[in-house]
């Protein structure tokens, strides 16, 4: 372990003495606000400052076998011992690397997933309506909670466009990298001889922007049309400007939703879609700005970007910013994504724990 990242652990145990203090004053107590603030970092860097102890007895422990090593009759034991200790040591180095690399900060927010049919006609709206049964069958898995913001169905029961809202521990640190075009290689339901065809949507996955940062949308630049909502819902939904349609006019953003019966609903969702969009363009525009960060999210983040091919004949799902291979198509389709996401995860730990090194 580099002497660089050394030093920033020695300021950790500072820093968790210091917050001891402080948490300790009289003064601090009193002001509860700040009193969270500080119990909430030291939650977060103890795990680290505990393993920063362990390292350093296990390379204490080290120490001592190296000075049994001298002694002819604890030679065997103290390479034993030494044996063990490095093994602890490498284990706790790379345990101490991980739990330095930077958090992101949306981790533990909710997300909206957007879904578009694009290149293929009706076909391409099938396997829309294909990859909203794969998430939403991976999220009944995780026990995440899936609502429908809005919906366009295709004429054969696929979708031109839809928005789901998915709420869980965890939905957004797992969910984060399926962002971009996913293309679908099979034979059509409406093909009559037998050809396989090549079709595309493409996936966008937002954080859930919190209510402060909803609210702050300055009401100039909004545009807000009621009108009546389409589709099932009986004589209420037919007779009734439930619907709600959100323009964001220095961007052109447009944002409808009319899964509620009620305008208010409907409207605040639309409202919450809409800060979501606009956060995810400012982050994908500083991510353009930032060829590191652009790394470490494992593709561009583009959503032209291919990133993942379903081939039914050959029964296999392809990720190809990782050149990973899966012949389990069936699986995946029916939710089945933890092997991808783990893989996912890993490169970006991968990629990041590289940057760290270099920083260092």
């Amino acid at each position: 372990m580099k002497q660089s990242i050394r030093d920033r652990l020695d300021r950790l145990l500072d820093r968790l003495g210091e917050l001891d203090r402080e948490l300790g004053e009289a003064d601090t107590a009193r002001d509860m606000n700040r009193f969270r603030e500080l119990a909430r970092e030291r939650a977060e860097i103890e795990p680290i400052t505990i393993l920063i102890r362990d390292l350093r007895q296990a390379e204490a422990d080290c120490a001592t076998a190296r000075e049994l090593l001298e002694d002819p009759e604890m030679r065997e034991l103290g390479e034993a011992e030494l044996s063990e200790g490095q093994r602890r040591c490498s284990e706790l180095e790379d345990a101490l690397q991980c739990a330095l690399l930077p958090r992101d900060p949306n981790d533990g927010r909710n997300l909206f997933l957007e879904i578009r049919a694009g290149t293929g006609g009706e076909e391409a709206a099938l396997f829309a309506a294909d990859l909203l049964r794969l998430y939403t069958r991976h999220a009944e898995r995780q026990r995440w909670k899936v609502e429908i913001i809005s919906a366009s169905e295709s004429d054969l029961g696929g979708y031109r466009e839809v928005i789901t809202r998915i709420m869980g521990a965890g939905a957004w640190s797992r969910l984060k990298f399926e962002s971009g075009g996913h293309r679908v290689q099979r034979i059509p339901a409406t093909e009559t001889q037998g050809r396989i065809h090549t079709s595309a949507c493409t996936v966008a996955v937002m954080p859930e922007a919190d209510e402060l940062e909803a609210l702050q949308l300055n009401p100039a630049e909004l545009r807000i049309d009621t009108f009546r909502a389409s589709g099932a819902g009986g004589q209420h939904i037919n007779k009734t400007d439930s619907a709600v349609r959100v323009t964001h006019l220095p961007t052109g953003l447009v944002v409808e939703c009319q899964a509620e019966r009620s305008q208010h609903s409907n409207k605040a969702r639309a409202m919450a879609v809409l800060a979501a969009r606009l956060n995810d363009a400012r982050a994908r525009e500083q991510q353009a700005r930032d060829a590191a960060t652009r790394r470490g999210l494992i593709g561009s983040g583009d959503r032209s970007e291919r990133i993942r091919t379903y081939n039914f004949p050959q029964g296999r799902v392809t990720d190809h910013r990782i050149n990973l291979t899966l012949y389990r198509l069936d699986a995946v389709m029916d939710g089945e994504l933890d092997e991808i996401i783990d893989a996912l995860t890993l490169e970006h730990q991968s990629e990041q724990l590289a940057a760290l090194a270099e920083e260092a």
